[in-house]
């Protein structure tokens, strides 16, 4: 049997790892943390992607949409998450607005590994800084859903050309209550930070997200669900506990592939590593009957499917 290694790559940085499975492959789209910081702080300029059939051997597809195919947009290339719809590939992506904050941009393109063209504007743009970390995902009877947003968690309703929302329901906020996220030390009182990851398994919605417990410095990994694709959210309980030597932030990605289910996160473990130079990695996991999930350890890797 063999096995893969974490992290993932060892070639550069990379973070907030989005796992998209298409046919017998699964692609991988992560951010990636530049060696040089520029205002000691997260640089980072494009989005890279990777893919598996096998767990083990990784293809690494190189940069697949940057700033530089943003022409609206002049910072934080941040936590993105693609999917598939009618034959075309959306890859959705938090940026810093010239002249603005936070909004999120949205590249199109042919084939999973892109090169991926940018809409032209920003899809979601609000007046403050929430508009990060998008997670997107079609719900059986056709309706997508793109949740965001930090320190609140909002969402909209895309339109079948996942191009466009129903600007007449507009943005809708989630209460963000204690039943739903439970208490913690982020801005609204809950454990909820950001990095949301939206999906759904049998009859049950899932939200995963980073998570701040009171007291807690650095972020862990927490999930809730619904019977519902907009709530009301129940706290699941925690899914990746923070360490010692852990870096600030993580940021979930599950799916399941080829009958096995898989979380990715990201750490500081590659040589150099820090805050600002994280390493994607993955774990598998199995779900418990009731649908909850017990805490996933950090691991050296998984084996070869």
């Amino acid at each position: 049997m063999k096995y893969s290694k974490n992290p993932i790559t060892d070639s550069i940085y990379t973070a907030d790892p989005a796992p998209m499975v298409y046919g017998d492959t699964l692609y991988l789209y992560t951010t990636h943390d530049e060696d040089e910081l520029v205002n000691d702080f997260y640089t980072m300029n494009d989005w890279r992607c990777f893919s598996t059939k096998d767990m083990v051997n990784w293809t690494d597809h190189g940069k697949i949409f940057s700033l530089d195919d943003i022409e609206w947009a002049d910072a934080r290339a941040w936590a993105p998450q693609c999917i598939e719809r009618n034959g075309k590939f959306y890859l959705y992506c938090p940026v810093h607005k010239k002249d603005g904050g936070m909004s999120i941009a949205v590249g199109i393109s042919d084939r999973p590994t892109g090169p991926f063209k940018d809409l032209g504007h920003p899809l979601v743009d609000e007046p403050d800084w929430n508009d990060i970390d998008p997670t997107v995902f079609i719900d059986d009877d056709g309706q997508a859903y793109l949740y965001f947003g930090n320190p609140e968690l909002r969402y909209v309703l895309l339109n079948e050309d996942m191009i466009s929302y129903d600007e007449k329901i507009g943005v809708c906020k989630v209460p963000m209550t204690e039943e739903a996220f439970n208490k913690g030390s982020h801005d609204t009182g809950t454990s909820y930070g950001e990095g949301p990851w939206f999906y759904k398994r049998g009859d049950l919605y899932y939200m995963v997200y980073a998570a701040f417990a009171v007291g807690e410095q650095n972020e862990h990994l927490a999930y809730s669900t619904s019977k519902g694709p907009t709530g009301p959210w129940k706290y699941g309980g925690v899914l990746m506990a923070t360490g010692e030597g852990d870096i600030f932030t993580n940021h979930p990605g599950i799916c399941e592939f080829k009958g096995h289910n898989y979380l990715f996160y990201h750490t500081g473990e590659l040589p150099g590593g820090s805050l600002f130079h994280r390493s994607v990695c993955v774990a598998e996991f199995n779900y418990n009957p009731d649908g909850s999930i017990d805490v996933v350890e950090k691991c050296s890797g998984v084996s070869e499917i």
